[in-house]
This record gives C-alpha cells, sequence and structure tokens, in this order.
C-alpha cells in the first residue's frame, strides 16, 4: 500500500532523485516544499531578486553540468523568464518553477494574475502546467529530460496556487520511481551518421589548413579532451568562442586564440586563411564568425551540433554532422589518419606570435589609471591552475577572454551570452558548485551594479568569491557608437554613458565583506592574494581607464 504524500514532499523527492543539492529562490514560493528540501538535506539559496536567483542557477549548472533549479512565486514569473536568457542562448539545462492562481481564479483580476506561458516562451524550451497534483511526478521528470537533451536549456514549470501552495499542500497517494532520471549533461549520446563522419573525413584529408573553431557545444558535452585528441591527431589549429576559451591551454601549438566579434586577430587571421572550417558544437552564430564573415560562404565548412536543424542553417553548403559533440569527434578521431601539416601549424603560430608582440605593450603597461590590458595580465599571473573565471559581458568578456591568459587545462572560464549583470550572482552560484575551488568574477562597474546586493547573499553563506571590478567610472563599450551618433557635435555625450565614481571596495566594506582597492597595476598580486587568503567574500576595486577601448576585431 503506497504512503499519501503532499506535493511538496513529491517535489523534493523527485529533486533529489535528479541529483539537485541547492535550489535558488525568491519568497514566496512552494514553502512546503522547501521545508521538505531541508529534510532531504537539500539547500535553498534566497535570493535578492528573482533575475539573480536564474543567474546563480545558470552559473550552478555550467559548472555542474547538472540541471539547476530556479524558483518564484506569481508576480515574479516576469523576472524569472527574464533571468532565463542568458541561460536559454547558453544552452544551460534548468527547471524553473513559478507559481499561478488556480483555474478557478483565472481570467477574474485575480491578485498578481497574469498569463505566464508567453513571458517564457522566449526563454525556455518548453512551458508545462500543473493543474493537478497527480501531474506532478510525470511534469518534473519531463522537465529535466526535456532540459538535456537535444539542444539543452531552461524548461518551465507553472504550479497552480500563485505560490504554488494548491500543488504544495495537496496529497498525493503514492507514485512510481523513476528507472532513470535525466539528471546530467547530454541526456543522449548520439553518434552522426557513419557515411557522413566518411565524407567528413575526406575533406579533412583534402584539406591543407584545416581549423577547428570550438564553441559551446564543446563544454555542454563535456568535449575538451575528445578535442585535443582529434586536433593532435589530424595536426588542425583550434580557435574557440569565448564559451569555448579554456577547451586548451594557452601554450598549447594548435592554441589559435579566441576568434569572432570578441576576438584576437590571430585567430580570425587563421580561419580567414584556412581552406576548411570544423566548427564543434556550434550553432554558427553572429558572434564567432564575426557576422558570417569569417569564413567566407564558399570555404567548405563541417558543422557538428546536437541539433540537426542548426545543420547549415547559416552556411548553407555545410557538411552536417548530427550527433553529441565528444561522440562526433571520436568518431572523426578514429576515420580521420594521423597527419602532419607543419607548414600550416608553423604559419599559425606566427600568427600567435605576431598578436602577442602587438598586444605585450598594453599588457606592461604601468600607466595610472590601469590600462585593463594590464589588469588581465596580473590576473593571469595569480589565477591558480584549477580557479574559474566568470565573466560578464560586453567590454569584460571582451577583455578578459582576449588578454586574460588561462596557462592549466583545470581552469575554467563562463561568461554571459548577453545579459549585462549576470557575472555576480553567476559567480555564485558557481561557487556553490565548486566550495574548494577559487571563483573569480570579472566585472566592470556598470555590471557589479545590477546585482550588488547580492554581496549579502555571498556572506550568508559563506561564499570565499573573489570579485574584480575593472572600474573605469562609465560604460566604455558604448564611447565608439556615442560618439559616432554625436558625429562631432558639441553636446553632453558623458551622460549617456558616465556613472558617479563609486569605491566598490568601501560598499563592500560597509556590507562586512572585504574591500581592497587597487589603483597602481603593481600592486595587483598582492590583493589578490589577500583575497585568496580571505575567509570572507572580497571586492577588487580596481581603478582602470575609461578611454580604454578594446580593440576591433581583425576582418579580411
Amino acid at each position: 500500500m503506497s504512503t499519501p504524500l503532499t506535493g511538496g514532499r513529491v517535489i523534493a523527492e523527485i529533486l533529489q532523485a535528479h541529483g539537485v543539492e541547492h535550489v535558488f529562490f525568491m519568497d514566496a514560493i512552494l514553502r512546503r516544499a522547501l521545508v521538505e528540501m531541508e529534510k532531504l538535506g537539500i539547500r535553498r539559496i534566497l535570493a535578492h531578486s528573482e533575475i539573480a536567483a536564474a543567474y546563480m542557477a545558470d552559473g550552478y549548472a555550467r559548472i555542474t553540468g547538472r540541471p539547476a533549479v530556479c524558483m518564484a512565486q506569481s508576480v515574479g514569473a516576469a523576472n524569472l523568464g527574464a533571468g532565463l536568457q542568458d541561460a536559454f542562448l547558453a544552452q544551460t539545462p534548468i527547471v524553473a518553477l513559478t507559481g499561478r492562481q488556480p483555474a478557478a481564479m483565472q481570467y477574474r483580476n485575480a491578485y498578481q494574475e497574469l498569463p505566464h506561458e508567453p513571458m517564457f516562451r522566449s526563454t525556455a524550451k518548453h512551458s508545462m502546467r500543473v493543474d493537478g497534483v497527480e501531474q506532478l511526478p510525470h511534469v518534473l521528470r519531463q522537465a529535466f529530460r526535456e532540459a538535456v537533451t537535444g539542444r539543452p536549456g531552461p524548461v518551465h514549470i507553472d504550479v497552480a496556487g500563485h505560490t504554488g501552495d494548491a500543488i504544495g499542500a495537496a496529497v498525493l497517494d503514492g507514485y512510481p520511481a523513476a528507472a532513470r532520471p535525466f539528471s546530467s549533461l547530454p541526456g543522449f549520446r548520439a553518434q552522426a551518421q557513419a557515411r557522413r563522419v566518411e565524407a567528413a573525413a575526406a575533406m579533412v584529408a583534402r584539406a591543407e589548413r584545416p581549423v577547428i573553431v570550438a564553441d559551446l557545444g564543446v563544454c555542454t558535452s563535456g568535449a575538451q579532451r575528445a578535442l585535443r585528441r582529434y586536433a593532435e591527431h589530424a595536426s588542425i589549429p583550434v580557435v574557440m568562442s569565448l564559451d569555448a576559451k579554456a577547451v586548451l591551454p594557452e601554450a598549447h601549438p594548435l592554441n589559435g586564440g579566441v576568434a569572432g566579434t570578441y576576438s584576437r586577430a590571430c585567430a580570425n587571421r587563421i580561419v580567414g586563411a584556412a581552406d576548411l572550417v570544423i566548427y564543434a558544437g556550434s550553432v554558427i552564430g553572429d558572434h564567432i564568425s564575426h557576422n558570417w564573415t569569417l569564413p567566407a560562404q564558399d570555404v567548405p565548412v563541417i558543422q557538428i551540433d546536437a541539433d540537426p536543424a542548426q545543420l547549415g542553417r547559416n552556411y548553407p553548403g555545410a557538411l552536417g554532422l548530427a550527433g553529441d559533440t565528444r561522440s562526433v569527434l571520436e568518431q572523426l578521431t578514429q576515420a580521420c589518419p594521423a597527419a602532419e601539416r607543419a607548414a600550416w601549424v608553423d604559419r599559425v603560430q606566427g600568427y600567435v606570435r605576431e598578436w602577442n608582440e602587438a598586444a605585450a605593450p598594453a599588457r606592461a603597461s604601468d600607466s595610472v589609471p590601469i590600462r585593463p590590458e594590464r589588469l588581465c595580465a596580473e590576473l593571469s599571473e595569480v589565477l591558480p591552475a584549477d580557479a574559474i573565471l566568470v565573466s560578464d559581458t560586453g567590454y569584460s568578456s571582451q577583455w578578459s577572454g582576449t588578454y586574460v591568459a588561462l596557462r592549466h587545462e583545470g581552469q575554467r572560464y563562463l561568461r554571459a551570452a548577453g545579459s549585462l549583470g549576470w557575472g555576480f550572482p553567476a559567480s555564485l552560484g558557481a561557487k556553490f558548485a565548486a566550495p574548494d575551488t577559487t571563483v573569480v568574477c570579472f566585472t566592470g562597474d556598470g555590471g557589479f551594479m545590477y546585482h550588488m546586493p547580492e554581496l549579502e547573499t555571498a556572506l550568508r553563506w559563506g561564499l570565499k568569491t573573489i570579485t574584480v571590478v575593472n572600474n573605469n567610472h562609465c560604460l566604455a563599450q558604448g564611447t565608439r557608437s556615442i560618439l559616432s551618433a554625436y558625429e562631432g557635435s558639441d553636446g553632453r555625450r558623458e551622460e549617456i554613458y558616465h556613472y558617479r565614481p563609486m569605491d566598490f571596495a568601501a560598499i563592500a566594506q560597509a556590507m562586512g565583506a572585504v574591500g581592497l582597492r587597487v589603483t597602481r597595476p603593481a600592486d595587483f598580486a598582492a590583493a589578490f592574494e589577500q583575497a585568496r587568503a580571505s575567509d570572507l567574500p572580497v571586492v577588487i576595486d580596481v581603478v582602470t581607464d575609461a578611454q580604454a577601448l578594446a580593440p576591433l576585431p581583425w576582418t579580411p
């Protein structure tokens, strides 16, 4: 005879069965489930906003490779949905639960009530409703299954009761255990069709100057080692998207750097010179291809991605290999004979050398205010071998993606897919996922101010994160376009993108954290070591040059 269970207990048990150890939420949602989660050892992380809860879940899931859970009540659903935009673009598996008024109160101006499905239509793979407690086991399992299969991403569940109470308090007369919980990425490791792999191997054999463009799917598939084995086996240089920046150590002879719009010139030159481009785990968006100009449309392309609908979308002549990125790279390693491309590899290394030589003066600059290139050079020197570097979007990802050197195979790099302010809450999620690892957030003053209250969350949970604020008192990435908009005319252009100077070290101290202010480049290393030794969250406020602009991408 089965034991009656409340909906709250069912939610907690199914989350536990799927390996969930932390839930990120904004009160008030599913309180009975939160109580049951405590009994099962699931930590409940209260955030200061629904968006921050979603960003924490995003950072957490990217590090663990498992679906993360975030939750908000009815009135917070719109914010939670907005917070999932980055996770959707980054193909992060998340299960997002919201409350909504039960059916009897719909369409009657009920408190806090809006239709939620449209809010999640653009930021979730699927949105499902739970109107009765008997639906819970199936819908929750389906959400986890969808989050990790095919193209991964967030899945939304709308639970009856504006705090989910109509389901949380309802009683279910037991439920069958899942035979196989879908609790990690990827849900399936599908292989590409053998005949297509053979055709790809023939293209590689004919190519004199092939290049692999490693993208997001390499990371979601856990294909880093498979990528390295294939690249070394076939002697093919590798350039990366920002998302895949950490797939090869900086000094690896096949590492050509980050390519695309936020890029190193050497990487774009490599793609521009290639006679075959292999996109590994990529939908080939505008950033990695710099608006589909790299490579040119007549250059042969092989595209590997788990989602068949993406194959050939932007390069119609591409040979598509539909399958899990790791599995397909392993197939290619078997199908392609070992090769030596000494002349091409020498040419690639020459491009890399030229870029390093050109970047050296700015990386070594003693200027005050500090040049961001020098800040990134200093950070490169002190990052531990297992560090996780979490970057905000915009200039934070341009500076860190281009100028921070990841020298160790164990280092990892996460970056925002586009939402300014993502970096700091995401770094907290990453720290929850890897509590014994040094987690560093690289953000700007504009990005940090979005979710600065989450410093209290870090303090409450004893998260020893290190946040490096590139503090130039402005949104510098807009400088070029703002100057262009003024077209040389007089006006108060500064008020469009300048902030009042802020001392984030003093703010951190006032909140109970550690705040360190760095005004000279030579002082950064000591500040970082002090931060690593701290038992509290640390904010390193680095005063940088507002006039420093990231280089424009190399184009053919």
